[in-house]
């Protein structure tokens, strides 16, 4: 069978026929696109990059930040759907080009879309500025004087493809602060940015050259170099040696913001572990593994249960198993890459010659549970629902497991008391965690949250001050004004 043809990027002004076009292949359960993506050359590049500087300074930011929002819902709106002939394009396409399960990827668009409604985009905004208005205008300052939010006449985004989605979080940012945007396509997942730069221009034509989305081959230290000599601040995810090369590429005067990997766990207390709530926690643990096979910053690694509950550790790791067992058969794994099957099987053949260690589920299975009766390191699993559950006296005994990997930590689910929850919540941030979610929603960040314990909008911006004195020297200079009397 003929595989199908789909093209990707969004290059407002430039005509296609001048563009070189690219073929990523992909295959899925049966299923096979070619994805063309494409390749523009230097000279191309900055001058879509002067472009789209050009039409966010003329078009975007004049428009009030309120306006802006009303834009981004309707378009999430759009998304959310399932009728709708955009959002019935991501539910054909991102199965196919992630692997992952399309009921999953269903459900867990919907869920992530949500979060990015009118509402919550406003507590995007609220979250960072005390008065909103500072992205429209100059506003008074506490201290005197005014002071106004400006967004980067261009920024620059470079996409990671783990997670389906992950370009709308820096899309929406890069919008609310009015910024024009440049983004380049992850080759994993070409899809998601590519649509929903589509969809901004069919609903708000004004915009349709105000972001752009592109693709290079990872590693072009040309490409790389000529978008970042344009962009004001380039904002980028990915490993962290993939990082560390791109930020040698950017100026020392472009503003760089890196999300690179992270490690997540779970702790599970006692008291989310009697006969009722002992299943229920393996089952939302169990969710958290399968949200995009554990490929996100966010997705847990190990699961530390807390003895003395009615169910101990060891059945809670059989719970686990059971649950992820049911998950196989309702939103089965994906099919893995060469590469991925080889890490799978190492990380399971050392759990077998590991006489301390106890593992669950058979080889091919779709998933593995690794139970430690003793406090297990903090390490990265092969993802791909590949789990560690290990035994600890009390939760406060995780802290010193932690400590090691303060620079990568960021998500920890907790199942816990209210009683608990604030004194375990302390020295966990103090231990490096930037974000602590309950079981169950550790792929769910709620709108506004601190990526990486940063703000998501206030660091795109700079602040332009208007001093308290310069306002009073202006009134001296009023047609008004009247001298001193004598």
């Amino acid at each position: 069978m003929t595989p199908r043809t789909w093209r990707a990027g969004h290059l407002p002004g430039v005509d296609a026929a001048d563009v070189r076009w690219h073929v990523l292949p992909f295959s899925a359960r049966g299923r096979q696109l070619r994805v063309e993506v494409p390749v523009l050359a230097e000279a191309q590049l900055r001058a879509l990059a002067h472009s789209v500087r050009a039409a966010a300074g003329e078009r975007l930011q004049p428009m009030p930040v309120d306006a802006v929002v009303q834009v981004l819902d309707a378009a999430v709106a759009r998304l959310l759907d399932p009728a709708d002939p955009r959002r019935r394009e991501l539910d054909d396409l991102l199965p196919l080009v992630t692997g992952f399960d399309a009921e999953l990827v269903r459900l867990g668009l919907s869920t992530y879309l949500q979060g990015f409604r009118g509402p919550q985009l406003r507590r995007f905004v609220a979250q960072d500025f005390a008065n909103p208005k500072v992205l429209d205008g100059f506003q008074p300052a506490v201290k005197g004087g005014s002071v106004r939010a400006l967004g980067p006449g261009l920024l620059a985004h470079i996409w990671a493809g783990n997670v389906p989605g992950l370009p709308l979080w820096s899309l929406a940012c890069g919008l609310l602060v009015k910024a024009g945007n440049i983004g380049k396509l992850p080759s994993a997942e070409p899809v998601f940015a590519s649509v929903f730069a589509r969809l901004l221009a069919e609903l708000h034509p004004p915009w349709a050259g105000c972001l752009a989305v592109v693709w290079w081959k990872g590693g072009d230290a040309g490409m790389d170099a000529t978008l970042f000599r344009e962009a004001e601040t380039v904002l980028a995810y990915g490993g962290n040696a993939a990082l560390r090369e791109l930020r040698e590429r950017v100026p020392v005067t472009t503003r760089f913001l890196a999300y690179g990997h992270k490690l997540g766990v779970a702790l599970v207390g006692r008291a989310a572990l009697d006969r009722q709530r002992g299943g229920a926690s393996a089952r939302l643990a169990a969710r958290d593994l399968a949200r995009h096979e554990q490929q996100g910053c966010y997705s847990p690694h190990v699961i530390y249960v807390e003895r003395g509950g009615e169910v101990s550790p060891r059945a809670f790791a059989r719970y686990l198993a059971a649950e992820l067992a049911n998950l196989q058969h309702r939103h089965p794994s994906r099919e893995l890459a060469l590469e991925d099957a080889t890490a799978v099987a190492s990380w399971r053949q050392a759990a077998e010659w590991n006489d301390s260690l106890e593992l669950l589920g058979e080889e091919g299975c779709g998933w593995a549970v690794v139970y430690a009766d003793a406090p297990h390191p903090v390490r990265p699993t092969p993802g791909q629902r590949c789990i560690v559950v290990s035994a600890v006296n009390a939760l406060e005994d995780v802290l010193p497991l932690l400590a090691p990997h303060a620079p990568v930590l960021q998500t920890v689910a907790v199942a816990t008391t209210p009683e608990a929850l604030y004194p375990l919540a302390e020295l966990l941030g103090r231990a490096g965690v930037t974000r602590i979610a309950p079981l169950g929603a550790m792929a769910q960040p709620e709108p506004g949250w601190h990526h990486d314990g940063r703000f998501s909008l206030a660091d795109l911006v700079r602040m332009v001050e208007i001093d308290a004195a310069t306002e009073r020297a202006a009134d001296r200079l009023a047609p008004y004004a009247q001298e001193d009397l004598p």
